[in-house]
């Protein structure tokens, strides 16, 4: 199969404007594509498809993609590259089409941007059906010509990235337990000779003094584990590193704080912050970035069983602090806490967390974007300027100490887990209680419930869990790489 794009004319409607790969395959066949499209009905719009057959014998099956407008750049408004977002969705939708066909083999047009139309290709392409006996047939996407082969296999990387953490969120939760969870990543990392994977038990744990953690996973009969990750990619193994940290709930049931039944089971995304980043770090380190990356998952699950936490109780966190449990199903806070303060031990360039943290957060953004919570302009503006380019947008959120407030009002405690108003501010308060644990300059919370798993709004995803901002993230490090080359 192959697909190939075309642009809409913003002056003529009627008039199609090829991109250079389908205007060589059109020369290719003697015009007839450009014949059969004028015949087949009115111009192409953005996103939607022509599906051809016969026009050649390399390519028994040819779907032409509606890219929209050929110069879509930057839309302030939107806070990405509208260009690319096009590509992305497009591809995904002519990959999928020759996918059902049952075609093994798709060659795509790199539309002018071979990064993202391997993106598109890859991301629109993937499904998790691995406990399924009938599966879809495996479709691999190629590069359509030769002449931007390094642009494709970037893109192939991203996506991939990306398409481990929707496997490990997707996965049940009886595959992807704390201990399995990190000799998956263990094997994905095994072929680097510059990254270290430290699988730490529960009796470490413990050494580490990290009595929120352990609070949360006492409840279930699944040990916890704490995953470690060193990449040194840097030129100076001793540089400063970027540390993400990501909560690895591998399943939230709420604890005694139980969640209702309905919905319950997309809880075994609640790891989608230790998939993200660990699924960046592996990305990272295929791309080899030259930076140093740490990364940490607090791995364990919320159980309501006779050893849980109960609400009202008080735990002690790695640095000293005391936290009131009012709400057990407010654990992903208390994993991020001992994490986080664990994360102080590196000297980082920047601590970046990432959390399905709150509810709250889907209310007040949906899935447009991840919410951001910062300390630092100057962290805020690389992930910025990062997200627009992927099209996995963030967004800024306030770290007021209005918030802190409402957690620090505590009657047993230095700290409550939830803001003493309940539901107003449930993500900014969540992120209040995060910073309780963090000293260095340059932090950010990435608050990833809103964005954790898909519909239809993001076009070329799927239905199910999507793995974001996996991209984000990698692009964050690869501009951070490149800062500390300058």
């Amino acid at each position: 199969g192959l697909v190939l794009g075309i642009y809409s004319n913003e002056k003529d409607e009627s008039a199609t404007q090829f991109t250079s790969g389908a205007d060589a395959f059109d020369r290719l066949v003697s015009g007839k594509l450009r014949e059969l499209l004028s015949l087949s009905g009115p111009p192409l719009k953005k996103g939607k498809t022509r599906m051809f057959h016969g026009l050649h014998q390399d390519f028994p099956s040819v779907v032409v993609v509606g890219l929209g407008k050929k110069n879509a750049g930057i839309n302030d408004q939107e806070n990405w590259n509208e260009g690319k977002e096009n590509i992305r969705a497009a591809v995904a939708v002519g990959c999928r089409q020759i996918q059902d066909l049952e075609i093994p083999y798709i060659e795509v047009d790199p539309c002018g941007d071979a990064q993202a139309a391997a993106e598109g290709a890859v991301l629109g392409l993937h499904e998790y059906n691995e406990l399924k006996q009938k599966k879809k047939p495996v479709v691999t996407p190629q590069l359509h010509g030769s002449a931007e082969s390094e642009a494709w296999q970037k893109g192939v990387t991203y996506a991939e990235g990306q398409n481990l953490a929707r496997y490990l969120m997707e996965a049940p939760a009886n595959y992807i337990t704390p201990i399995k969870f990190a000799e998956y990543i263990e094997q994905k990392l095994r072929s680097f000779s510059n990254v270290k994977v430290h699988i730490r038990p529960e009796s470490w744990i413990a050494t580490q003094e990290m009595g929120a953690f352990l609070s949360v996973a006492k409840g279930s009969a699944e040990p916890p584990i704490f995953l470690e990750i060193h990449y040194l990619g840097g030129a100076n193994t001793n540089d400063s590193p970027l540390v993400f940290v990501g909560k690895g709930v591998t399943f939230d049931s709420g604890g005694i704080s139980l969640k209702p039944s309905s919905g319950m089971d997309a809880m075994r995304a609640d790891m989608g912050g230790a998939a993200t980043v660990c699924s960046a770090i592996v990305t990272a380190a295929a791309l080899k970035l030259p930076l140093n990356i740490i990364g940490l998952a607090p791995l364990c699950e919320n159980m309501p069983s006779g050893k849980a936490n109960k609400p009202g109780d008080v735990v002690k966190a790695k640095n000293g602090k005391t936290i009131q449990v009012d709400n057990t199903d407010a654990e992903g806070r208390l994993l991020l806490a001992d994490a986080l303060c664990y994360a102080h031990n590196f000297n980082a360039r920047a601590i970046v967390n990432a959390a399905t943290l709150t509810g709250a957060m889907d209310v007040a953004l949906g899935s447009a974007a991840t919410g951001v919570f910062t300390n630092s302009s100057w962290l805020w503006t690389h992930l910025y300027e990062a997200s627009i380019v992927t099209g996995d947008r963030v967004w800024r959120m306030p770290l007021f100490e209005h918030y802190t407030k409402q957690v620090t009002d505590c009657p047993l405690a230095d700290l409550s887990n939830i803001g003493k108003y309940s539901r107003a501010g449930g993500a900014c308060t969540a992120a209040a209680f995060l910073k309780e644990f963090v000293t260095a300059s340059h932090w950010a919370h990435l608050d990833i419930a809103g964005v954790m798993s898909n519909k239809d709004e993001v076009p070329y995803l799927r239905k199910g869990m999507a793995g974001r901002p996996t991209r984000t993230l990698v692009e964050f490090a690869a501009r951070l790489s490149q800062d500390s080359h300058n």
